[in-house]
């Protein structure tokens, strides 16, 4: 078998109606439409959502959940992503946006606790967990909170 032998199944695809090409293709005039009304016209009809006049299901069911709007969201660092510094090495907001590994600061940077760090480091962030300040501390170095 080759790429141009390849057909689709058969029944699996048909041939799209060709609308108002003449009274003898079945489909001329009014394409199939019938004469006049809101179905007859371009974008016609009720939209998927449309219920009768019954007041529709999105509407029927009552909203849940709460978006804390004063919630703060960090820019979350991984423990072992820190070993790629220099040992004894002060590690800053802008050394992290410099290197990539942080893109958006949103409100500020946390360090989580995956992995270990190799060497110390004096690690500058709004905040920590407490398995990474404790893994810091244990490496030699220090985590400031900002």
């Amino acid at each position: 078998m080759r790429i141009h032998e390849l057909k689709p199944a058969p029944g699996s695809s048909t041939a799209r109606k060709r609308l108002g090409r003449g009274i003898g293709s079945g489909l001329g005039k009014t394409s199939g439409k019938g004469h006049k009304g809101q179905k007859a016209r371009s974008g016609g009809g009720k939209g998927p959502h449309f219920e009768g006049g019954q007041t529709p299901l999105q509407r029927r069911l009552p909203k849940r959940g709460f978006n804390n709007i004063f919630k703060k969201v960090y820019a979350e660092v991984k423990l072992e992503d820190l070993n790629r510094f220099e040992p004894d090495t002060v590690v800053s907001i802008e050394s992290l946006v410099e290197t990539g590994l942080v893109n958006k600061l949103y409100d500020g940077v946390k360090i989580l606790g995956n992995g270990e760090i190799k060497h110390a480091l004096t690690i500058q962030a709004h905040g920590f967990t407490k398995s990474a300040a404790a893994k810091i501390e244990e490496a030699g170095g220090k985590a400031e909170v900002i």
